[in-house]
């Protein structure tokens, strides 16, 4: 599944029992529609999304940066304290392009980057300014 959408708020990094790390963050999607009364309707789905494959794409992550991402999603529900029932979406995320719009757009400029492999790979990308450099060429 892909989605396209605002991050919340800035992502943050975790780091589980075992050593292992993830990255957190949540991306507001908005949809719009014309009603049979002409009124234009906004729906906004909010996606709680984890990323896996590296921690370095973090730090661009920023809130209202406009990310594309490709993965998977999954409904959950539970119980909160005052037992009422939740619901919610959790994304997860295999490929991500950042569409600028967040405070790393200041930075680096990593607008249509992709982060489909591990971090140090991208952090190459992203400091080159987009160009990959001479000992990278697949040839």
């Amino acid at each position: 599944m892909e989605i396209t959408g605002r991050l919340t708020a800035d992502a943050q990094v975790r780091t589980l029992s075992d050593n292992r790390q993830v990255v957190n963050f949540s991306v507001a999607v908005s949809d719009s529609y014309k009603a049979r009364s002409g009124e234009r309707i906004t729906q906004t789905e909010f996606f709680d999304c984890s990323y896996w494959i590296g921690t370095g794409i973090a730090q661009y992550l920023t809130k209202g940066t406009i990310v594309e991402l490709s993965g998977r999603v999954s409904a959950r529900a539970w119980v909160d304290s005052e037992g009422n029932a939740k619901a919610g979406l959790n994304f997860h995320t295999s490929k991500i392009t950042l569409h600028g719009g967040g405070a790393a757009t200041d930075k680096a400029q990593p607008v249509n980057q992709t982060a489909e492999s591990a971090a140090p790979v991208y952090e190459a990308e992203v400091v080159s300014n987009g160009t990959a450099p001479d000992d990278d060429l697949p040839f």
